[in-house]
This record gives C-alpha cells, sequence and structure tokens, in this order.
C-alpha cells in the first residue's frame, strides 16, 4: 500500500485529526497515526467512505417528511380507521341502493348477505353486552317448558308424534344411567330442534329462505362441471364417479378455505353458545357437535382435538353420537346432485346437531365433573396453511382419502350386496322361496320404525328398505335408491308395475331424506375408532367401549328428526297428479297454481324451454299446451 507521510508537530498533529474526524461526523479511517505523524493511506477509499455517507445525511434530510408522516399516521391509526371504514360502508350503502332499484329480483343474494351481516353483527353486540345476563337466565335447574297448542291436521302427524315419543323410551330404556339423565338438556335440545324445523318446514319465510339456499347451493355446486368436464370430458355426463365424486373434490376445497379464513369457526362457535347455554352441555362437546353441521365426524373433533384427552366419557360419546347423526358439507354436495331435495338436507343436518347432543345426554348422561365449564380456556384449533391457495390445495388434497373411501366402498358393498342376494336366493329356492334378498328382509325388519315415522303403511316397506340400507350397508347407496324413486315419481312413470312399487309420495320422499341423513352404519364404527384413536390415542378403550352405544343413539337420532319432519310437514300439491286427473276445462285453484307454477318455469326464447323441476318432467310440453288454452298468460304467445 502507498502512503503518504507527513510530519507535523504533536499539538498539530491533534488539531488536524479533531478537524478531519469531525467532517460527517465520522472517524476517517483513511487517516493512521504514527507519533508525531499521520499516515494517509488509500486516499480514494477514504473518498469514497466520505461521499456515501454524504449521500445518507441527505436522505436522512429527504426521508424526516415521510418519518413524520408514518408518525402522523400512526398516532392517528384509530381515527383514520374509522374513517376509512365509514366511506367503505357510505360506498356498499350507495351500491346497494342502487342494485335494488335498478333490479331487485337480481338484487336478492345481495340483501340476504347484508341481512346476514348485520343480524351476526348483533349477535356479536348482544353477546358482548349482554352475553352473562343471557346465560344467567338459563342456569336454573328447574325449568318449565310448556308447548303451544299444535293443531294435527293429518293422522300421519299424530303417528309421527308416537314415533318421536317411542325412540325416546327406547334411548331411556337402554340407558347407561337412568337416574342421572339431565331432563333440562334433553327438553332444550328436542325444544330447539322442533323449533327449527318449524320456522323451516311451516313458516313461510323459513320455507322460502331455505328453498333459496338450497337453489343457491346447487347452482355453486353446478360449478364443479367445469372442473371435471375438462379432466374427464364427455365421460362426465354418463359414469356416476365423474359426476358425484368431485363435488366432494370441490365442496372439500372451499370449506378448507372457509375454515382459513375464520368463517366456519366463527359460525361453529354462534351455534355452539346458543345450544350450550339452552341445553346447559359443556363447551367442548357442544362446539364438537356443532361442527358436525359443517364436518365429518372424523373432522370436527378435531376443533378440540388439545382437550379430547380430558373429557368425561359422557362428553367423549356426545363426540360420538354428533358424528354419527349427521353428514358432512362435501357428501352432503353429492346427495344433493342425485337430486335429493337440497332445502330437506340442509335442515335435516342443522335439525340434527341439538337432537344429537339432548339424545346422546339421554343414552349416555354425565356422572363425572367436567373439567370444562367455561368457553373462556376453550380455543378453536385451526389449518396450518399459510395463504388462501394453499388452503385451497390442501382442501383438495384431503378430500382424495375421502374421495377414494366413497368410491371403494361402494364399488365393496355394491358387490357384496349382489352376493348376499345371491345366496339369499340361492338359500330361499331351496325351500321355495327364491326371490328373497336382503332389501326383503329389511323391509319386514324395519316396516314398524318406518311406519312409526308416519310413512304410509303401503310405502312404510319402501322406506324401511332405504333405512336398512343405510344401516348394514353405505348412506350413499340409500341415498342413490331415494333418488331413483323421486326421479320415477317426477318423469310421470305408474306408481306400481305389477307388484312393485315405483315411487313413494312427496311426504314419504321428506321423511326419508331426514331419516338417512347421517353417517350411523356399521361401515363408519372403524372410522370413527380410528380416526378419534389417532387424534386422541390415550382415549382408545374409551372410544371402543362406547362406540356401538353411540351408533344406535346416532340411528335414533336420525329417525326422531324424520318423525319431527313427519309431525310439521304437510306436502304440496302435486302438479303432475293434478295435471294426471284433471280436465283442463275448469279453473279449480289447485289448476291454476299448478299452471301458474309451469308457467313461472317456462323460458320462452322463440323455442318453449323449462327450468327447475319441470325441465325433467316428459309431459311439460303438453301440460303447458293445454294450460295456455286454460288460462291467457303472457308466456303462450
Amino acid at each position: 500500500m502507498t502512503k503518504l507521510c507527513l510530519s507535523f508537530t504533536a499539538e498539530a498533529t491533534g488539531t488536524a485529526l479533531k478537524v478531519l474526524s469531525h467532517v460527517n461526523g465520522v472517524v476517517n479511517e483513511g487517516f493512521e497515526t504514527q507519533g508525531d505523524s499521520i499516515s494517509v493511506s488509500n486516499r480514494s477509499s477514504f473518498k469514497e467512505e466520505h461521499s456515501r455517507k454524504g449521500l445518507g445525511l441527505y436522505l436522512s434530510k429527504v426521508s424526516k417528511p415521510i418519518n413524520a408522516t408514518e408518525d402522523y399516521f400512526r398516532a392517528h391509526a384509530k381515527t383514520i380507521k374509522y374513517i376509512v371504514l365509514g366511506l367503505l360502508g357510505a360506498g356498499y350503502v350507495a351500491y346497494f341502493i342502487t342494485a335494488c332499484i335498478v333490479d331487485f329480483e337480481r338484487a336478492i343474494a345481495l340483501v340476504v348477505l347484508t341481512s346476514l351481516a348485520v343480524v351476526s353483527k348483533a349477535y356479536d353486540l348482544v353477546k358482548t353486552y349482554h352475553g352473562d345476563s343471557i346465560t344467567k337466565c338459563f342456569i336454573p335447574a328447574q325449568r318449565s317448558i310448556s308447548y303451544g297448542h299444535f293443531k294435527c291436521k293429518r293422522p300421519e302427524q299424530l303417528i309421527s308424534f308416537g314415533g318421536v315419543c317411542m325412540f325416546i323410551l327406547v334411548i331411556f330404556i337402554f340407558s347407561a344411567h337412568r337416574t342421572e339423565v339431565a331432563w333440562r338438556s334433553v327438553f332444550w335440545g328436542l325444544g330447539l330442534q322442533f323449533c327449527i324445523g318449524l320456522f323451516v318446514i311451516r313458516t313461510e319465510p323459513g320455507l322460502t329462505a331455505f328453498q333459496w339456499l338450497g337453489e343457491q347451493v346447487q347452482i355453486f355446486l353446478n360449478y364443479t362441471k367445469h372442473g371435471s368436464s375438462f379432466v374427464f370430458g364427455p365421460l362426465v355426463c354418463n359414469i356416476f364417479a365423474f359426476q358425484a365424486l368431485p363435488i366432494v373434490i370441490f365442496f372439500s376445497s372451499v370449506m378448507s378455505v372457509l375454515y382459513f379464513l375464520g368463517i366456519m369457526q366463527w359460525l361453529i362457535i354462534k351455534i355452539a353458545w346458543v345450544m350450550q347455554i339452552t341445553m346447559g352441555t359443556s363447551p367442548t362437546e357442544t362446539l364438537s357437535v356443532a361442527g358436525n353441521i359443517f364436518v365429518g365426524q372424523t373432522e370436527a373433533p378435531l376443533l378440540i382435538r388439545p382437550y379430547l384427552k380430558d373429557m368425561t366419557k359422557s362428553e367423549v360419546h356426545a363426540v360420538m353420537v354428533g358424528g354419527f347423526a349427521t353428514i358432512a358439507g362435501s357428501v352432503m354436495g353429492a346427495f344433493i346432485s342425485f337430486g335429493i331435495d337440497a332445502s330437506s338436507m340442509i335442515s335435516a343436518s342443522v335439525m340434527a346437531a341439538p337432537c344429537a347432543l339432548a339424545i346422546s345426554k339421554l343414552s349416555y348422561p354425565e356422572t363425572e365433573e367436567s373439567k370444562f365449564t367455561s368457553e373462556e380456556n376453550i380455543k378453536v384449533a385451526c389449518g396450518d396453511e399459510q395463504n388462501i391457495l394453499e388452503a385451497a390445495s390442501s382442501g383438495a388434497s384431503t378430500s382424495i382419502g375421502l374421495v377414494a373411501n366413497i368410491a371403494a366402498n361402494l364399488i365393496a358393498f355394491l358387490a357384496i350386496l349382489a352376493f348376499i342376494n345371491a345366496s339369499l336366493g340361492w338359500l330361499g329356492g331351496l325351500v321355495g322361496f327364491p326371490s328373497i334378498t336382503f332389501e326383503i328382509i329389511c323391509s319386514y325388519v324395519f316396516m314398524p320404525v318406518a311406519f312409526m315415522m308416519g310413512i304410509p303403511f303401503e310405502e312404510s316397506f319402501i322406506v324401511a328398505e332405504l333405512i336398512g340400507t343405510k344401516l348394514f350397508l353405505n348412506e350413499f347407496l340409500a341415498y342413490q335408491k331415494l333418488s331413483e324413486l323421486k326421479s320415477n315419481r317426477v318423469n310421470g312413470l305408474d306408481e306400481m308395475i305389477g307388484d312393485e312399487r315405483q315411487w313413494i309420495s312427496v311426504r314419504s320422499e321428506i321423511i326419508s331424506t331426514f331419516a338417512l341423513c347421517g353417517f350411523a352404519n356399521f361401515s363408519s364404527l372403524g372410522i370413527v375408532i380410528g380416526g378419534l384413536s389417532s387424534i386422541c390415542p390415550s382415549r382408545r378403550a374409551d372410544v371402543s367401549s362406547l362406540v356401538l352405544r353411540a351408533l344406535f343413539t346416532g340411528t335414533c337420532v336420525s329417525l326422531i328428526n324424520a318423525c319431527i319432519a313427519g309431525i310439521l310437514f304437510v306436502p304440496p300439491v302435486d302438479c303432475l297428479d293434478v295435471f294426471g286427473t284433471s280436465f283442463f276445462n275448469t279453473t279449480n285453484i289447485d289448476l291454476k297454481n299448478c299452471c301458474t307454477d309451469l308457467f313461472g318455469s317456462t323460458v320462452n326464447n322463440g323455442t318453449i324451454s323449462f327450468e327447475g323441476s319441470w325441465s325433467t318432467v316428459t309431459n311439460a310440453t303438453l301440460y303447458f299446451t293445454n294450460c295456455c288454452d286454460l288460462f291467457d298468460y303472457a308466456v303462450c304467445n
């Protein structure tokens, strides 16, 4: 290194050092002192460092207003937040009003979503400021429950009520601790179930809301076709696996995204809070049962995974009953794609939750002291995904196991069913009854159960077959058979062909939909034991000892749910029957209403076509022509 040495006196040297070190407030590393001498090394490096420090001083002066702005926003963050929210709120109100004025029919979905947001915010405010007061209102153990006057218009409704009493009595007889039953939980659970059913089935707003929700779910599920048709092509139209199973993947992916956003956790917590304060159950078991409305029997316990090891046997039993008595949202989507009534599927799953919690406490009452008495210490588990794309991908990947399980079970159980029927036919043929099948045996065994749900005697044998198929084989097979019966009715097939009934009434379809809504079948026993044991290995023995009782209880919950539907449901006018039996030379009210419904589903763009349920009716065009001859509607022209 080349050095330039300058000699100074000691005093001059000190002065020079002070001057040089003062420049830009830095020590000049390019200078070295040796006694009374100063060495300047690498003059170019010194200049470069000096220039850099000067640039830093300049940038610090420029950044001062930026820092001041940041400090201002930080100090007034709350005020700015409220201003921004106010502007966004005002903008949304303007957009909402404009949308309603331009086309209110088209804006109905926006109105519903906005109303839900307002109600949920009001719910949060009430719970925050008055939650404790509301909870105290339900604390007293002695609570009288008064039932309002309910008028039965049909004898089947009275039979359905008898069915509710019968199933409750059976559960009580087989209860593990009959003297310890907390009747408050039982009555409140059944009361909540009845109120939900009353709102959904018997009130115009509830019926309209759930029908609209069912239609939106159906529209939403139809988006699956864009993905499955790209992957499978024309096979989607002809093969069951390519029609129904992709819906499970799509729905699972959407549910994963909703969990990542926290929407599902928020909704589950709200539902659980209502059930907890009314029924007096613990937060953990209530949270798991509420989660079963939307997710499956092995996914819902993940919400309370850290607490399973410390839960009582009664609480573990309630968790399993909730899984057996409900179905997952992804599987529900597949059943809706079969043609099962969407509003009935949704309402059945919602109504089953409080009933499952109530009947589980009747079947296995609490005899221990729960460690979870307050929801403040309960934290809802969330996923580990880092962003929304990972959540969507994770949900789709996770569903592969479910899809494979469904496909494998369908293949296995259909094959087993064929083998059983062949074996029974061979054995029956030896004694002169070659036509005996598994379905026939189920129809006789479960016929009294179907009849007590409110099914007419002549149709109870078919519904009994569905119940037996669901319990011993799989709910997929049962719903598939139910969808075939509904399709036969809608397409105008003869009710009886030979000695075989081809379809059942609308009332029986709805009751059957409720009765089949659940995972309670023997093939699910291994799933529950394996799932809960992997989540909490220390409770494997308790799970194994309680799982059969939980299966039996979950089955009864679905049957009680069907009885409630039988009590409340009054079948609408069957327009196919009206058109098939009426002469189009009269203006009776039923014929007019059916024609109005047909006109409302008609699209006239030069070529007449039909929407909704009328799109599958073979004679819709003939009915349309006859209605136009009788009534003058614009769509006829």
